[in-house]
């Protein structure tokens, strides 16, 4: 049932999503647009790249904090709406706002509609939908960026590791959680091709969180 709830809710979720905080962070305290330097993406990762650790957390943390909170918004729309809390219904329109959130993050009203890879933003939304599908996948990204000090690679592990965990680890009976997981690999997939292209050549840039490039 649509309601000006809902529709509210869905709109608030594009807002928060489209909160550029890589191009804002950038621009307000290093006179830096990340889009015009590293990948070009307006995101954690190329925060990293640019503007170093620091700013980099802070970017990755925010844009988190994004997806969890619009995801969040469904509680605000009432029950009497979406179904009791943890039903099928409930969670369809949990993901439904974190969906809206990630595609406010990929094309951002306040920046021209030139965002990011939007991982972060999902890591948010699959967090607040189900927090130990996603320790799972944070626990699979740190240990392959530990190993490769590949973010992209990281990323595209996390992103196989979710559907899998959610179908055979969770064993999840939702089948929008199910197929959300499953759409959420492909669209790492999808937002990463130049990564992957360049980790097949070997010219992927690395990112060393804990100790700076040697030579």
């Amino acid at each position: 049932m649509i309601s000006i709830y809902s529709i509210s809710a869905l709109i608030a979720a594009y807002l928060l999503g489209s909160i550029p905080t890589a191009v804002w962070l950038g621009q307000a305290f290093y006179g830096v647009d990340v889009r015009e330097y590293g990948s070009g993406n307006a995101g954690a990762t190329n925060t990293f790249r640019v503007l170093g650790k620091k700013p980099g957390i802070v970017v990755m943390t925010i844009d988190i904090l994004k997806g969890f909170t619009a995801t969040k918004l469904a509680y605000l729309i009432g029950l009497s709406v979406t179904g009791p809390k943890y039903s099928a219904q409930f969670v369809n329109y949990e993901l439904a706002l974190g969906v809206i959130a990630v595609m406010g993050h990929l094309f951002p009203i306040f920046a021209g509609f030139r965002g990011g890879k939007g991982v972060a933003t999902l890591f948010g939304m699959v967090l607040a939908v189900n927090p130990w599908a996603a320790l799972l996948c944070v626990s699979v990204f740190v240990t392959v960026l530990l190993i490769s000090k590949y973010v992209s690679l990281s990323s595209i592990c996390a992103g196989f590791t979710f559907p899998l965990g959610t179908v055979f680890v969770f064993q999840s009976s939702v089948k929008a959680e199910v197929l959300y997981s499953i759409c959420v690999c492909v669209l790492i997939l999808v937002t990463h091709q130049k990564n992957i292209e360049r980790l097949l050549k070997g010219k992927e840039s690395k990112v060393y969180l804990f100790k700076k490039k040697q030579g």
